[in-house]
């Protein structure tokens, strides 16, 4: 069976990728990373590497280091005898469903700051002002 891979899918696979390195990636480049890549895919399940510019492949080795992309070669015998090999990019789907279920980081309550200054006593600011009181 066919499945296919939605931007929303490998957005939230990579968010969760590069979280599991202790690292942290805005949703929105996620998201723009996610389109683009999809972009040479469409609903392919495998792309021809020759088709990829540097800066592109700069990012599909990325996402291989993730685990979200793999490569394949397949290699042929030309008529006149030469061997020609073939690179291919593939989605690692069961890698990506894993990294979609993945949880979150937990929710972090966010405690009220506090003031060092509401931690002193009221015989410290009686003190402060006596002090400055003599001084004068």
């Amino acid at each position: 069976m066919n499945v296919i891979i939605t931007v929303d899918e490998l957005t939230q696979a990579i968010v969760n990728a590069i979280r599991e390195e202790g690292m942290l990636m805005e949703e929105e480049q996620a998201y723009q990373q996610a389109l683009h890549v999809l972009n040479f895919f469409g609903y392919s399940d495998r792309i021809i590497d020759n088709i990829l510019e540097p800066q592109d492949r700069d990012t599909f080795y990325m996402l291989e280091d993730k685990g979200i992309l793999t490569t394949e070669r397949e290699e042929t015998t030309l008529y006149d005898g030469r061997e020609w090999r073939i690179h291919y990019w593939l989605f690692r789907k069961n890698r990506i469903e894993e990294l979609i279920e993945a949880e979150g980081p937990e929710e972090q309550v966010d405690e009220p700051e506090s003031n060092i200054y509401d931690n002193l006593s009221e015989e410290v600011w009686v003190r402060a002002s006596e002090s400055e009181d003599e001084n004068e």
